[in-house]
């Protein structure tokens, strides 16, 4: 039964009534959810209950106490609904986070070259990096969850497109765990199944520029030979930073989850952090995306990000081959006239 005394079953029941303030999404956004994540065999409002009470705990800092009092509902109530809906997006996340169709790889691609302000970026379609989620180590291997930035976590890789949606997330390696090493453990790289044959991705210098099993493009690492380097640097960091964007809208909407050390077991990190991702992909879609940091800072902070810590060589199984050609062409192409763009698009870079 609805109970209308609940203040936030009030907000959510008042279509004109904004549900921002406590559950930090439209009710646009959240009219799409319900609609992706509906099952025959439940109730409706059952259902509709169970999503109010994830994103509520989402946004009030993965507290069940401060959820089940809220809705006026037992604790473990609340827990299982958490549980319920967490695996019911898991089941749906290749709805809502996928690889764009090869009809729409020109369009993510032209998406970049804007981003880099050179058409030389016209074959990026996709960003990939990882970001480190702050946890309460487990009481076993503390040391294995703790990073080089000085605390526990649990990291999230993912690949985004032009727009900051992701295209693809891997979580749940602990937070000493190189870039490279996550990469090569990941499906899209095991299976080689983004970018397609002829295209590329955009990561920092803490993976390895290749062409083979998957193509990346990363930067010149400093010292740069030139100001071609350091041109195609720049541009490469104002494309690339698409994918902080995308991380940084993440954790601003779910600010009260991410500012802090999740205190939820480490394997439901990975829910959390995957479910995040989900509603943020879904937010995007609707045009309900909170306020950006200023571009110019998110370009310098690309910038400072360029040099990482300890980048593995290319893998000693002979399985990977180096893109620095690939990188050198473009690189070329982009110190080279403008009117000459049209070189490196009839060109099969990838197979050289």
């Amino acid at each position: 039964m609805r109970n209308i005394h609940v203040r936030v079953l009030r907000v959510y029941l008042d279509p004109e009534c904004s549900m921002k303030p406590e559950f930090r999404l439209s009710r646009q956004s959240f009219t799409c959810v319900l609609r992706i994540l509906h099952q025959e065999r439940d109730h409706g409002w059952g259902q509709h209950l169970e999503i109010l009470m994830f994103i509520y705990w989402l946004a009030h800092g993965l507290s069940y106490k401060v959820t089940a009092d809220a809705f006026d509902i037992p604790k473990t109530t609340v827990f299982r609904a958490i549980h319920k809906t967490a695996k019911a997006i898991r089941e749906a996340r290749s709805r809502v986070i996928r690889f764009p169709p090869p009809h729409r790889l020109e369009e993510v691609g032209q998406g970049f070259a804007r981003l880099a302000r050179h058409q030389a970026f016209n074959k990026a379609v996709g960003a990939i990096d990882g970001c480190h989620i702050r946890i309460k180590p487990p009481k076993n291997n503390r040391k294995c969850y703790y990073n080089y930035k000085g605390f526990h976590s649990i990291q999230l890789q993912a690949i985004c497109d032009s727009k900051a949606r992701f295209l693809d997330i891997f979580v749940g390696y602990p937070g000493s765990a190189h870039d490279t090493r996550i990469l090569r453990n990941s499906p899209v790289y095991v299976q080689s199944l983004y970018p397609p044959p002829g295209f590329f991705i955009l990561g920092d210098a803490g993976y390895p520029c290749m062409d083979h099993p998957i193509t990346t493009i990363v930067p010149f690492k400093r010292p740069l030979d030139g100001p071609m380097q350091e041109r195609f640097n720049k541009m490469h960091g104002r494309a690339r930073c698409v994918i902080e964007r995308a991380f940084g809208q993440m954790k601003t909407r779910w600010q009260a989850t991410f500012l802090k050390a999740l205190e939820v077991r480490p394997a439901f990190v990975s829910e959390v952090a995957l479910a995040c991702g989900f509603l943020h992909n879904i937010c995007l879609d609707n045009g309900d995306v909170p306020d950006e940091e200023d571009e110019e800072d998110e370009e310098e902070q690309c910038e400072e990000e360029l040099d990482e810590p300890g980048l593995p060589p290319l893998d000693p199984g002979g399985r990977e081959s180096s893109g620095n050609q690939i990188r050198d062409l473009l690189c070329q192409h982009v110190s080279a006239p403008q009117q000459l763009h049209t070189v490196l698009a009839d060109h099969d870079y990838v197979n050289i």
